[in-house]
């Protein structure tokens, strides 16, 4: 029982300390509370003042800003009201301007007004006074104005048809001349690109000798050496009539080439017999043959035509010892050739076709046998025969007008073929005309006085006269150009045109020694 009293007792004092400590410890969080609190009244008394402070000086700064806003809008629109009062300013002087302006223009308004009241009073006393004059005209010519009028319109009419046909008239023979130029200009572009050599060939061929021993080798005994040369290559030997020198004569070129190779070989080799001079003959002429061929075909390559038969390149070949007039003939082909290749293309045809009838034009000249027909028209067959296209045979057909021509290249053919054979220096026979005609040029223009010198250049086509500048003035000069022009149109003839120089200079000459 004591025991459990001692335990209650014991119970009873435990709980009674932890109530007295509870009531401590409350005491104690109830003051650190108290003081916490007051803390944090302080601290947050503190950062309300900081607030407040913050917030004064953002108001302060935003009413700072507002008022510089406000400033400046002031500024703005007090500027806004200078400037339109100056506008204001300015335009009521203008407007006073115009108005002073206006004031002006009423007072000249009014002027003009008098003035027009005087002119209007002028212009009807001139129009009294012209109508007293057209009456006495009309009096005096006894036409009336109506009639004067026609007739003056008729006259004018006239004289505008008569301009009419005089500029009618010059158009015309512009026109005329126009043409002329560019064929002028066609065929002298087409001479002047094609420069050729000029080859003259002779009816005899010169064989020299180094001395005259030589030539009773070839005599032979009795002649028979001579005899068997002449007959197997069908020519004359012309032994005694020009020393250190045997003359070859025959029209056949071929013939006279053959001859001249085979006394070369016989002379060379020393041996001179008939067997010897048959043996030669046949080689040279087979040499002669295979030389023909060659000298086809690099003509043909030369000229770039290509696909031609091998029988008329020989032929081709065989114009090289051919002559007409003393004319060169392969040489003359192939001038007549690059001229009409050049004519056709300055034409815009066709001037491979054009070269190639240029080139065979004259093929009837060196047939293998001779038939009676004219040249161009054997060509013509010659052409056809070696399947030519028809333009090519009808251009070398017609190049004598022996046949109509179908083509254009068939007048080009024509007109290059005349070009190439009446050119000075291409034939003998022209040759003599030719420097003629230069000699009466120089002499005609001597004939006039004053005149010192004479030269004709560039083939015949211009003629330099040097006056002395002491005896003649320009102007008798230019008129000298022009007598000597229509006197030289009077007397000569000549192709082309011929340009007159009247040269007339001063010179001073002086030496230093």
């Amino acid at each position: 029982m004591s025991v459990l009293i001692t335990i209650i007792i014991a119970l009873f004092s435990l709980m009674l300390g932890a109530v007295l400590a509870t009531t401590v410890l409350r005491k104690i969080v109830d003051k650190k509370s108290q003081i916490l609190l007051k803390e944090t009244e302080e601290k947050a008394e503190v950062i309300k003042k900081e607030k407040m402070l913050q917030a004064k000086e953002k108001f302060l700064q935003l009413k700072t800003e507002h008022e510089k806003v406000i400033q400046e809008k002031n500024n703005n629109i007090l500027k806004s009201e200078n400037r339109i009062k100056q506008k204001e300013t300015t335009l009521n002087q203008k407007m006073e301007e115009v108005q002073r302006k206006q004031n002006e223009l009423n007072q000249q308004k009014e002027n003009l007004n008098t003035q027009l009241e005087i002119l209007n009073k002028k212009h009807a006393e001139l129009d009294k006074l012209h109508k007293s004059q057209v009456e006495k005209l009309e009096a005096i010519a006894e036409l009336t104005a109506g009639e004067a009028k026609e007739q003056l319109i008729e006259a004018m009419r006239e004289e505008a048809k008569n301009d009419a046909m005089n500029m009618i008239k010059d158009v015309v023979d512009e026109a005329k001349i126009t043409a002329n130029m560019e064929a002028k200009k066609i065929v002298i572009e087409s001479i002047q690109r094609t420069a050729v050599e000029n080859a003259i060939e002779n009816s005899v061929s010169v064989f020299n000798l180094e001395n005259d021993e030589v030539k009773g080798r070839i005599i032979g005994r009795e002649g028979r050496n001579i005899r068997a040369l002449e007959s197997l290559t069908g020519v004359e030997i012309i032994i005694d009539d020009s020393p250190d020198a045997i003359i070859i004569s025959g029209f056949d070129p071929v013939r006279r080439e053959i001859a001249r190779l085979s006394l070369h070989k016989l002379v060379t080799d020393g041996r001179i017999h008939p067997a010897r001079i048959e043996e030669v003959v046949a080689k040279v002429k087979k040499q002669i043959e295979q030389e023909i061929i060659e000298i086809g075909k690099r003509t043909t390559i030369d000229l770039g035509i290509l696909n031609m038969h091998n029988e008329l390149i020989r032929m081709v070949g065989k114009m090289k010892y051919r002559s007409s007039y003393g004319q060169n003939l392969l040489q003359h082909s192939k001038e007549v050739a690059n001229l009409c290749a050049t004519m056709a293309s300055e034409l815009g045809l066709n001037s491979k076709l054009a070269k190639r009838a240029g080139l065979l034009h004259d093929i009837g000249k060196v047939p293998d046998n001779e038939p009676d027909l004219p040249h161009a028209v054997l060509g013509m067959k010659l052409a056809e025969k070696f399947k030519e296209k028809p333009e090519v045979c009808n251009a070398i057909g017609a190049h004598h007008d022996e046949i109509e021509m179908e083509s254009l290249i068939a007048p080009i053919v024509q007109v290059c073929d005349a070009i190439s054979g009446a050119r000075p220096g291409a034939r003998r026979e022209v040759v003599d005309a030719y420097i003629n005609r230069l000699n009466k040029l120089e002499d005609m223009a001597l004939t006039y006085p004053g005149v010192i010198k004479t030269y004709a250049i560039q083939a015949g086509r211009e003629l330099r006269v040097i006056v002395g500048a002491d005896k003649m003035t320009d102007v008798e000069a230019n008129q000298l150009s022009i007598d000597l022009s229509h006197k030289i149109q009077q007397e000569m003839t000549y192709p082309g045109q011929i340009k007159i120089t009247v040269i007339r200079e001063t010179r001073a000459v002086s030496f230093a020694k």
